[in-house]
């Protein structure tokens, strides 16, 4: 062979030898020699953590559990300007390439075995491949270049699979935004509280310029420098002409206009209620599903699961509103009334021992306990930390505050508020409308509408006068207004006092059966029991789904046991959905992230009562707001629809409730301290119609004044072949009006 030949071969040789080589390399990664890359099935299905997403009855979102708060959108759902400056900032010819810019690839190689950055160039199809393999690897410059070639063949594929259209939808659902924000859609609310085809102009370019480095521009901590990268994405969009000029110049000028809404468990509408659904139902729910593509059990952090419920996210709101300004106001006065307690926050006769009591358990309940329990620090020792000041952030009426407590005071302190639990439901559907389980998730994690159990007072007492009506009895039955007395199995007898004493204007006179549950008058309930006996109202209150724990004994009649008050309100609700109890309901379907149904829930019902007996009793309810304990419904919050209600008091103010029924809607409320010794000392602002009512009544206010709702203020039905004998209006059978209006303690003088 001749010099130039040979000349000529080594030529050819350095001019397609890198490219041969290059070739190989490309072959031998893309068979995985350096390491697997994403197979066609998981390009096809590409592996994203999607937030399970609650949603209330109108379609709202409630709240979100994520291990990233992403949701998935279609292009189709993509806001023009949003695409455009993406394209525009990050790869001005997306729609003509295949994936690759080889020139930009060739400039990231030159980088790496020259020293310098290996980034700049890379498409977005190359940006979302660069997505599916781990990030925060130390790599040297040559494993950098494997890693480069990677995600140069993943783009291809994804171009080979997917529309440009798909690719970005993709690209700009897997970005993650920081702050919570992962994907275009959680970004839109969180940073600007809007939808993601919604944003304006400078709302888009101001997220696309966070694609380049979100911790670099975040707005929230950088808001001038993310306003210059904003600047410089809606100048590319001038420069490849989808921006004017002159429109430019005026966007450029404005503010970021970030109206930021971070996301979190304890805020948004509905945390006990989200809580409750996440830990107990959807926990249980998720254990016993298998979710097809993982082939384990749903996982509601990661599968995109769409919770559908029956909260109204208005109703919602306006529950929220009145327990928030209901218990403001009655916190300012319990604290007047704590002021004058020696054992601050207790009561005035809880001994020292007690108070040790309830204290020591409350500090091994803490998270702080179990901690230094955990790091093998005894009793003793984890108990001196108690006692030791320390800067702390702690709730109070004014918002959170800054002080120096120590733990053990901070204890006390927190004990000092009253809680509340507050729920309201459909009774002819069984769906759960709005749900409070208490005045600051944040801090007061405990749900007071499905966990808590509480001592139901008076509100008990419809369940006895629904066992005489049953029997036969009607609502003006006259009863004489006597000490009664019940003999126990040990011989002895229980004979109850009316709380309003033995002077009383109405005792020893006859009362109706209505004037009596209307001023809850215990002789008249105990005479009640005593004809029917405790068995069958027990029997009676489980057809009614109550399944908290019911001794039977005489002394129930009062409400002495601890119920729920979700199982008080679908009790009760019986009456007003015209004798069918109907389960209390709060989800109507689950579906997978794809929209397929994987259950539907329908509640379960049984006829207790006939309509008319339920009728009946309604009307005997109604006496407790036309002329009851119930009446400040009227004078104060200006009700004067059709009400049916019951307040209750426990002992010593320790526990207020009212239940109150309309046709349309039924709601109950509990009110009191956290322990059952911390509670008000007189009976005038501790009875359930001071401490409970109010937020019923300011809830159907807000309900009523909110057209939309439709929720009527009409008249309970009267049913078609009620007896035309049986006499609804006992008022002429009563000795004398009862004045008083003051609910009372089940137990005082027994």
């Amino acid at each position: 062979m001749s010099k130039s030949s040979k000349y000529i071969k080594w030529v050819w040789i350095i001019i397609w030898g890198p490219f041969v080589f290059l070739f190989l390399f490309l072959f031998l990664i893309s068979l995985g020699t350096f390491g697997e890359l994403p197979s066609v099935e998981e390009l096809q299905n590409p592996k994203s953590n999607l937030a399970t997403v609650v949603y209330s009855s109108d379609l709202q979102t409630l709240g979100k559990f994520y291990s990233e708060n992403r949701e998935n959108i279609r292009f189709e759902q993509l806001d023009k300007d949003i695409v455009e400056a993406l394209v525009a900032t990050e790869d001005a010819r997306f729609y003509e390439h295949s994936g690759v810019d080889v020139k930009a690839l060739f400039r990231a190689a030159t980088g790496v075995f020259g020293g310098g950055s290996s980034g700049g160039g890379s498409t977005i199809t190359q940006q979302l491949a660069k997505m599916m393999y781990p990030r925060g690897e130390k790599l040297n410059k040559m494993q950098l270049v494997i890693r480069k070639m990677k995600e140069w063949i993943t783009a291809t594929r994804l171009e080979k699979n997917y529309t440009k259209d798909e690719i970005m939808a993709m690209y700009l659902n897997k970005f993650d935004f920081l702050n919570l924000a992962v994907g275009i859609k959680s970004a839109s609310k969180i940073y600007f509280n809007k939808s993601c085809d919604s944003l304006n102009i400078h709302e888009a370019a101001m997220l696309v310029g966070m694609a380049k480095n979100p911790a670099m521009f975040n707005p929230i901590r950088f808001p001038e420098r993310t306003t210059q990268r904003r600047n410089v994405v809606m100048n590319q969009m001038v420069k490849y002409g989808y921006l004017s000029k002159e429109a430019y110049d005026t966007l450029k000028t404005k503010q970021l206009c970030v109206s930021f809404q971070p996301e979190d468990h304890n805020d948004g509408p509905a945390p006990y209620f989200r809580e409750y659904l996440r830990d107990n139902f959807l926990k249980a729910w998720c254990e016993k599903h298998i979710n097809p593509e993982t082939k384990k059990p749903y996982n509601i952090y990661k599968d995109g699961l769409r919770i559908y419920t029956t909260v109204d996210s208005r109703m919602q709101k306006y529950a929220e509103e009145a327990v928030e300004e209901h218990m403001h106001n009655l916190q300012i006065i319990f604290n007047k009334d704590l002021k004058q307690k020696k054992n601050y926050p207790f009561a005035w006769n809880v001994s020292k021992d007690e108070i040790n009591g309830i204290m020591n358990a409350s500090m091994k309940r803490s998270d702080r306990y179990r901690e230094l329990k955990k790091q093998g620090l005894s009793h003793e020792n984890i108990i001196a930390t108690f006692h030791k000041p320390s800067p702390m952030r702690v709730y109070s009426l004014r918002g959170e505050v800054d002080t120096v407590l120590t733990p053990y005071d901070s204890i006390k302190y927190y004990k000092s508020f009253l809680q509340t639990g507050f729920m309201a439901m459909e009774p002819q559907t069984g769906y759960v409308k709005a749900w409070v389980g208490g005045i600051n998730h944040k801090h007061y994690k405990y749900d007071h509408v499905k966990v808590s159990k509480r001592q139901v007072g008076s509100t008990f007492k419809p369940f006895v006068y629904a066992l005489a009506i049953q029997e036969g009895l009607s609502p003006c039955h006259q009863v004489p207004n006597v000490r009664t007395c019940i003999a126990l199995p040990d011989g002895k007898d229980w004979c109850p006092n009316n709380s309003d004493g033995p002077n009383a204007k109405t005792n020893g006179k006859m009362l109706t059966l209505k004037k009596a549950l209307a001023n809850s008058i215990n002789y008249v309930t105990a005479w009640v029991m005593k004809q029917y006996g405790p068995h069958a109202v027990v029997t009676l209150v489980r057809r009614l789904g109550i399944t908290s724990d019911i001794p039977e004994v005489p002394s129930i009649c009062l409400g002495t046991p601890d119920i729920s008050v979700f199982e008080m309100v679908g009790a009760i609700s019986t009456f007003a959905n015209k004798g069918t109890f109907i389960q209390p309901t709060f989800i109507t379907r689950i579906e997978d992230k794809n929209g397929k149904v994987l259950e539907e829930f329908v509640p379960n019902s049984d006829e207790v009562f006939s309509e008319e007996k339920a009728y009946t009793m309604i009307q005997l309810m109604r006496g407790v707001v036309d002329g009851g304990t119930g009446g400040s419904l009227r004078g104060r919050y200006k009700l004067f629809n059709q009400i049916a209600g019951k307040t209750g008091t426990t002992q010593k103010n320790a526990d207020g409730w009212f239940m109150g029924l309309t046709p349309e809607l039924v709601a109950g409320c509990w009110v009191g301290g956290e322990d059952r010794s911390i509670h008000f000392n007189s009976m005038a602002e501790g009875q359930g119609a001071t401490m409970a009512l109010p937020i019923w009544g300011k809830f159907f206010q807000k309900v009523y004044a909110d057209k939309k709702l439709k929720v009527s203020n009409g008249e309970f039905p009267r049913p078609k072949n009620i007896d035309p004998s049986l006499e609804l209006d006992c008022s002429k059978y009563d000795a004398e009006t009862y004045e008083e209006n003051v609910e009372p303690s089940i137990f005082d003088n027994l």
